[in-house]
């Protein structure tokens, strides 16, 4: 009896490997939220209008920075499973085909964002000043498709054959880079103009450029573990092709779905009114930070599940689902306790208006309830099952929950029913309880656990 709980729990070696990848990770996140909050911090002095636009333009910028996620992650459950495998020919086909994909959606957004800025404001505000700010930050922000796009797809990758910390070093100096030409542009220190918002833009493009130097520099003629050169961007990648899209589009499609929901919600946000998305802002760097572990442990039980099935040990790959189910649990609940404990000083901090500091104050308290679900859920959504290859399901769920639920729900609290913050928040974010206990009783049936069929060996 002893022996088989064990199993379950796991031993010194299964969570030395946990924390050797989600340290890292969680480290990169944090620092991530740590440049959201100076950037809010430092536009929060210039009024609500110029953080609502930031965080409205923004918005699009996650759109295409959630489809990277989704064609990054998608490539990294065969990337995952090939290296666990050794077949290092399969696994940099997979990557020359992300690239591709990832250079094509850049291109697009790359072309909205150039021609059409006040079509894309226009989704989210109906301010004029508001839209006028957002349209400045966006073309400010032009080249950073390209950037991120690359750095992005490029970090997932790595951190999937084990590679962990050269992402975190990248994160760590754009961080110090990111933060002084805020200073520098938003304000106009150092005898730079005094930009404002467009500032903000700029000092996070010239963030973006040294990411993808430092990132994509090591990854395309550094890097020995994968072995991947400018070179194989030209590898015929046909006879993998078809396998790439069974697993990698319903990741694309269930990740895209969860930008459009994500923008909705902004949508929905907007049109309640500035004040109503100031305060999401200052909310949103809260629940990053608080969540900074999840991303981390969800990282590490995508890659190890990934690992594990390569080598063909499926039945401890499902003790291992359960194990890191019940990690999420102790995560999402340690997260609340920490968004209870810090969201006074943190609200207080912002030069925001004493309404959105309110408002603030109660959707917190919604976030601090909902993160025990999306910390579970996050786990096994963006983790296990996708290791698993059962990327179907999850988008069946995405659709289902997002689209059926917290969207028509949200819209009717927020603009309909017009209820307090905190229910509407808790109305927009109801999808993230269903698809937790939604993918609970997928892993318990195991069917998530999908084979994966590799290159011709003669193709190398």
């Amino acid at each position: 009896m002893t022996h088989k709980w064990k199993e379950y729990v796991g031993d010194r070696s299964f969570y030395a490997t946990i924390l050797k990848i989600a340290i890292p990770v969680s480290l990169q996140q944090l620092i991530t939220v740590g440049i959201n909050l100076m950037d809010t911090i430092m536009l929060s002095s210039m009024g609500d209008a110029q953080l609502s636009a930031s965080s409205q333009a923004s918005q699009f910028i996650n759109l295409f920075q959630i489809f990277c996620m989704g064609i990054g992650m998608g490539a990294s459950v065969l990337t995952a499973r090939f290296w666990g495998m050794q077949d290092k020919n399969s696994l940099r086909k997979a990557i020359t085909i992300m690239v591709r994909i990832v250079l094509a959606f850049a291109t697009a957004f790359f072309l909205a964002t150039l021609f059409f800025p006040e079509m894309i404001m226009r989704i989210y505000t109906t301010n004029s000043v508001t839209m006028a700010y957002g349209v400045s930050y966006l073309q400010w922000i032009l080249p950073t498709y390209y950037c991120m796009g690359l750095s992005l797809t490029c970090t997932i990758i790595l951190r999937s054959v084990g590679q962990v910390k050269i992402p975190l070093f990248s994160s760590v100096i754009a961080f110090f880079i990111n933060v002084f030409f805020n200073w520098v542009f938003i304000f106009g220190n150092l005898g730079a103009p005094r930009m404002e918002i467009a500032g903000a833009a700029l000092g996070t493009l010239i963030a973006r450029i040294f990411e993808l130097l430092f990132i994509c520099g090591f990854f395309f003629w550094k890097d020995q573990r994968i072995g991947y050169r400018i070179r194989h961007l030209f590898l015929p990648c046909r006879d993998l092709t078809p396998e790439y899209l069974r697993i990698s589009i319903p990741v694309l499609i269930s990740d895209g779905l969860l930008a459009f929901g994500n923008n909705s919600v902004a949508m929905i946000m907007g049109r309640i009114g500035d004040t109503f998305v100031a305060a999401n802002s200052v909310t949103m760097v809260v629940q990053q930070l608080s969540s900074v572990l999840t991303q981390g442990i969800s990282n590490a039980s995508g890659i190890i599940t990934g690992h594990t099935m390569g080598r063909g040990e499926y039945d401890k790959a499902q003790k291992q689902g359960y194990t890191f189910l019940f990690l999420g649990g102790l995560v999402g609940c340690a997260a609340a306790v920490v968004i209870l404990m810090i969201r006074g000083p943190i609200i207080n901090y912002y030069e925001v208006s004493q309404q959105a500091k309110e408002i603030s104050w109660s959707l917190m308290d919604s976030i601090s309830f909902i993160i025990i679900f999306q910390a579970m859920n996050s786990i096994l959504t963006k983790g296990v099952l996708r290791a698993g290859g059962d990327t179907k399901f999850l988008m069946a769920g995405d659709i289902l929950f997002l689209w059926v639920a917290s969207i028509p729900l949200g819209a009717l609290a927020g603009l309909v029913w017009h209820w307090p913050p905190f229910w509407i928040y808790c109305m927009l974010k109801i999808d993230q309880i269903l698809k937790c206990v939604w993918c609970f009783f997928r892993l318990k049936s195991k069917k998530w656990m999908k084979k994966i069929s590799a290159a011709p060996a003669e193709d190398a």
